[in-house]
């Protein structure tokens, strides 16, 4: 690990042009690259994080696991590899400040992945559905009885290392992508912990959660792609 630490940060991110700024600009500075992996937007967002310092990349298919796999091809191609890569969502929600907890087990050599569960944090009244927390409780659930991980959260805020990412081969290209590093983690091995984030409502609609088709299609995913790594 280079000393300081590398650190790039991948924010997929689709018809996020209100959220993406504030998203930039609260990540600590200790960042080298936000890679902002804009998803097919119909609006500003590209633009709006490039000029709030971003690089961004575009993916014309829709997917949150295809945008995060275009964002890592684009860190591939760089001349310095980073040590750590963190994943952070576009919409606001997450608090990008509290990346520096977030990062801070894997600089203390004690994990290799580190998920920012919003179940050990602080959640703002409304932030996530009962569709989310129920889903988040089952997923986990099975993943403890049936494959023996222990997570308390699916949280798209996490940190892990580099190389031990680019290992997993990282496939999936929609809702279940979180989910596949998890378990894939857990798999190979990996050394993983959790620490508590805070969560708040985010910024316009979610395309998950705020809609049926999203939640049916996330929850369908999420429970086939753990039987798929049975």
């Amino acid at each position: 690990m280079h000393n300081p630490p590398i650190i790039d940060v991948i924010i997929p991110a689709y018809n996020e042009e209100k959220s993406i700024p504030k998203v930039i600009g609260d990540v600590p500075a200790i960042v080298r690259n936000i890679v902002v992996a804009n998803n097919n937007s119909t609006d500003t967002t590209g633009k709006v994080a490039e000029a709030a310092g971003a690089k961004v990349v575009f993916e014309p298919q829709k997917g949150y696991g295809k945008a995060c796999l275009t964002a890592m091809d684009w860190i591939k191609k760089q001349e310095i590899q980073p040590d750590i890569v963190v994943f952070l969502d576009g919409d606001y929600s997450d608090y990008p400040e509290d990346l520096l907890d977030l990062i801070q087990p894997i600089l203390d050599q004690k994990a290799d992945m580190v998920i920012g569960s919003r179940a050990l944090g602080e959640r703002e009244s409304g932030s996530m559905t009962f569709p989310q927390v129920f889903g988040n409780w089952l997923a986990t659930t099975m993943m403890k009885y049936m494959q023996g991980a222990k997570f308390s959260d699916l949280g798209p805020f996490r940190a892990i290392i580099w190389s031990k990412l680019l290992d997993l081969n990282m496939i999936d290209q929609n809702f279940g992508w979180t989910i596949e590093m998890q378990i894939k983690a857990h798999k190979a091995g990996l050394r993983y912990t959790e620490v508590p984030v805070n969560y708040r409502k985010r910024i316009g609609v979610s395309k998950v959660s705020g809609t049926v088709k999203g939640v049916f299609g996330a929850g369908y995913k999420i429970i086939y792609t753990i039987f798929k790594y049975w």
